[in-house]
């Protein structure tokens, strides 16, 4: 049955391969091998299979060439990136420290002028309340001269009338005489009356002049004030503002930490002291109400950026040659233990890398930690803790306090890690929130 089908096999696949014969010639005499069209077949069959698994298997790994190729490029690409990023971060932080400086001195000369303004405004008040004074004297003198001329008046007639009633041992001469007399005193005494009305007269209009030019001067100096003030506030807003927007970007409630750090800085004095009414009583003007409301302002930008230096706004690692790898969320385990939560960010770089800390705080661990290997934990105001793993040498005790800034040991490869790497976490209260977030955050302020 199998020859019969090897027959018809043959004899289909003869028109295509032929049967051939191999001649091989020796010293003992010349044999050959018939090639039938079947097998001429296989061998054609077996050989374009290899071709094309030769084919195959080298486009495989010319894709797999260019891959890689392609992913350390992106990788060398995403690490100038970075590189240029933080130094973009860099300069706009040196702008924003530069800027708060410039609206300190602003602010420091508009102080100053406004006491000025204040000192200037205070003597014009004097100035003018002397000038009222000065003017009820001169309207009082004014109303007695009046009064007085309207007395000889009424005296110069009581008189007439006596000398016409008068009789008997008086002659008419001597009652001339005394009328002419008395009538020459009396008007000498209305002439320096007169001239007396006319002179306080004058002494009251020249001061009502001057009073309009006080109150003119004084609406000039409360428009200036206006002025001032406008610029002060608009200049603590653009200070205060950002650092508002870099704590509400972090999850952290600007009130809250206003109140705790008021709670250890609670202290006042110096130019910063609220304006009060004097001990005479009487309530605030609106002047002094703003002043108030500006000082308060500038209090609570002092005591955001003591917050702002507790808190872990920085990054952990200064130098270039480091890019982030595995960010804060839930990832696939690297050693194939499934989706797990990554509670903190990755910094891949050199061995023996710098790590410098965030913020302020006492380390509360420095050892090693299971999964962790060579850990670093800092314990920071408002709650916060920072945690640096993975490190190769720790350059700290527990019980030291830090400051942000200080070197607090040196990247590596120990605990649960498969390359070298820091592995840092920011905590809130226990919880771990994305340190990103503090990274950048801190943009809109250092």
């Amino acid at each position: 049955m199998l020859t019969r089908l090897a027959i018809r096999i043959n004899s289909a696949l003869e028109t295509v391969f032929p049967e051939q014969r191999l001649y091989l010639k020796s010293d003992h005499g010349t044999h050959y091998l018939r090639l039938k069209p079947m097998t001429q077949a296989l061998v054609v069959v077996i050989g374009a299979l290899g071709l094309a698994w030769t084919i195959v298997a080298t486009s495989l790994f010319m894709m797999q060439s260019i891959g890689a190729g392609s992913a350390r490029e992106q990788t060398l690409r995403q690490g100038i990136m970075f590189e240029e990023r933080l130094t973009l971060l860099s300069a706009d932080r040196d702008l924003r420290a530069t800027e708060a400086l410039q609206a300190q001195e602003r602010f420091n000369q508009a102080l100053e002028q406004v006491s000025s303004m204040q000192g200037m405004l205070l003597a014009s008040e004097d100035r003018r309340r002397e000038l009222e004074t000065g003017i009820d004297v001169i309207q009082n003198t004014l109303r007695r001269a009046i009064r007085e001329r309207d007395e000889a008046r009424a005296e110069i007639s009581r008189l007439t009338v006596a000398l016409s009633e008068q009789g008997g041992g008086a002659t008419e001469m001597g009652r001339i005489r005394d009328t002419v007399a008395t009538l020459d005193y009396l008007t000498g005494k209305l002439d320096a009356t007169a001239r007396e009305r006319d002179s306080r007269s004058a002494e009251a209009e020249a001061a009502r002049g001057e009073l309009l030019l006080v109150q003119e001067e004084r609406r000039a100096l409360e428009l200036r004030h206006d002025a001032i003030f406008a610029k002060l506030e608009e200049a603590v807003t653009v200070s205060v503002e950002p650092l508002e927007k870099m704590f509400r970007a972090a999850g952290m409630n600007p009130n809250d930490l206003i109140a705790t750090v008021r709670k250890g800085y609670s202290g006042q004095g110096g130019p910063l002291t609220p304006i009060s009414a004097s001990s005479m009583g009487g309530t605030l003007s609106s002047s002094e109400l703003r002043a108030n409301a500006i000082l308060k302002r500038m209090e609570e930008m002092d005591l955001y950026r003591l917050a702002a230096w507790k808190a872990p706004f920085a990054n952990p690692i200064l130098s270039g040659g480091v890019r982030m790898t595995s960010g804060f969320g839930s990832r696939n385990d690297p050693f194939g233990a499934g989706r797990r939560m990554h509670e903190g960010q990755d910094f891949a770089g050199a061995y023996g890398t710098p790590i410098y800390a965030t913020a302020d705080g006492t380390v509360i661990h420095a050892g090693w930690q299971s999964g962790y290997g060579r850990l670093i934990k800092i314990r920071h105001a408002f709650g916060v803790e920072t945690r640096y793993a993975h490190l190769s040498q720790i350059r700290v005790e527990v019980g030291q306090k830090v400051s942000r800034g200080d070197r607090i040991g040196d990247m590596g490869n120990s605990g649960r890690s498969t390359g070298t790497h820091l592995h840092y976490e920011v905590r809130i209260g226990g919880a771990p929130v994305n340190p990103m977030t503090f990274i950048k955050a801190a943009r809109d302020v250092f």
